[in-house]
């Protein structure tokens, strides 16, 4: 039984490397692993990369150029919990420049169309209020947003 807990394979078409690298310049406690290259006679030009090991944030991942059969939807995607504006600013940013699509409720999809979920820590704990008008108040501000913003959401919960 493997204690190393999991590794997420994210399968890129021709981009692994630069998937990589982005991800690693993103966030904290990152670095780049291990990188293996398509031998003779595989389907891909031999060296040309085959997989990237990365840490992101802590997290173990594997980026794999596996080729145009799989693209990535929004039925996966990364949850990062934000203590401040600052950093939902700063992740919301960062993750959608040079080609990134922002999307509402605080999702958005990176360069390399993985979907990414910036949500401040003081929504999930407004979510938690067992007031369900402050929820309701909160959830209705949200769903109105694209990046999320937190002085407008404490208002709305709040009532103001």
């Amino acid at each position: 039984m493997s204690s190393d807990g999991f590794t997420t394979c994210l399968w890129f078409d021709g981009d692994a490397e630069d998937a990589a690298n982005f991800y690693v310049s993103v966030f904290k406690d990152s670095g780049i692993g291990a990188v293996t290259r398509y031998p003779e006679g595989a389907h891909q030009p031999a060296g040309t990369v085959l997989t990237v090991e990365f840490t992101a944030n802590g997290q173990k991942f594997v980026a794999l150029n596996g080729g145009p059969e799989f693209r990535f939807t929004e039925a996966i995607s990364f949850q990062i919990t934000c203590e401040d504006q600052e950093e939902v600013d700063h992740y919301w940013t960062t993750l959608t420049e040079g080609g990134g699509q922002e999307g509402p409720c605080g999702w958005l999809k990176d360069r390399f169309g993985v979907s990414w979920q910036v949500v401040p820590r003081r929504l999930e704990e407004m979510f938690r209020d067992p007031d369900p008008a402050r929820v309701a108040r909160a959830n209705k501000a949200m769903m109105s947003m694209g990046k999320l913003d937190i002085a407008a959401l404490e208002q709305a919960y709040a009532g103001r």
